[in-house]
């Protein structure tokens, strides 16, 4: 997201990593391979991989029909129950993991940029610490893959963070003009007039996976937070729907940036 630092960018949440090896076993036992699984549902065998691995997180619905075709008796649902549903991990565990596989990204930042389009200059007066700049501009890289393709990205933003100084008027002049330069028909940035909305509790994302599930995740004052219950994403998705009924048009917005750009930064 915006501010947190990502200490280690590969490492895995260690509760996945139990219930992907009981995904493993039970699979295994019955002698179909990744790619054989995967098409019951369908996702790729390399979807099912990174469940196994631990890299990402499935729905209580997903991992019902994992329990059936692999036979596993409600061990695997009890499973998800016990190590999934709801869970609270740092983000450095397995946010970007999960960045990676999905297909479409939807966020909303209170504060300062979303980290996927912050400039080094911005993300080194935010963070300070070099090898944290590392680690966020590394995750930018999702956005000029080539295979698989770069996820659609929508990102909506407070209308403050275009006045909010980070570093100096010439870092804000070249982040603001590099949201110009990157926006695409893949990458919408808008930003959401700086008055009452349902943003005010804090950023967010949503990511939606290749099996269509979506998984949260959320800033607090304490800690992220990455969540798939169907409660939690549901709200956030009527959330970002407000939202984006009070945004500035990407064209309206790509205007606004202009203009802040002329008239306090330059």
């Amino acid at each position: 997201m915006g501010r947190k630092a990502h200490r280690n960018p590969q490492a895995i949440s260690p509760t996945l990593i139990a219930f992907g090896n009981q995904v493993r076993f039970y699979r295994e036992r019955t002698g179909l391979s990744q790619d054989r699984l995967g098409e019951r549902f369908p996702v790729s065998g390399s979807y099912i991989g990174q469940i196994e691995t631990g890299k990402t997180r499935c729905t209580k619905d997903f991992a019902e029909q994992l329990d059936k075709e692999v036979g596993a008796q409600g061990c695997i649902t009890r499973l998800w129950e016990d190590l999934v549903q709801n869970a609270a991990y740092p983000t450095w565990f397995d946010w970007p993991g999960i960045e990676q596989a999905a297909g479409m990204l939807q966020a909303f930042e209170l504060s300062v940029i979303h980290g996927l389009l912050q400039t080094p200059d911005y993300a080194t007066s935010l963070l300070g610490n070099e090898s944290a700049v590392a680690a966020r501009l590394g995750r930018q890289s999702i956005l000029t893959r080539e295979d698989p393709p770069p996820p659609v990205l929508s990102v909506l933003m407070d209308e403050g963070i275009l006045y909010r100084e980070v570093g100096s008027p010439e870092i804000m002049q070249g982040q603001l003009e590099h949201l110009i330069q990157v926006a695409s028909k893949r990458l919408a940035i808008q930003f959401v007039p700086a008055r009452v909305h349902d943003g005010l509790s804090g950023s967010f994302i949503l990511a939606t996976m290749e099996d269509r599930s979506e998984v949260a995740y959320v800033e607090t004052a304490l800690r992220g937070m990455t969540m798939a219950g169907v409660a939690d994403v549901a709200k956030l998705s009527e959330s970002l729907l407000s939202l984006r009924a009070s945004a500035y048009s990407v064209r309206e917005s790509t205007d606004l940036i202009r203009a802040t750009i002329k008239e306090k930064w330059s």
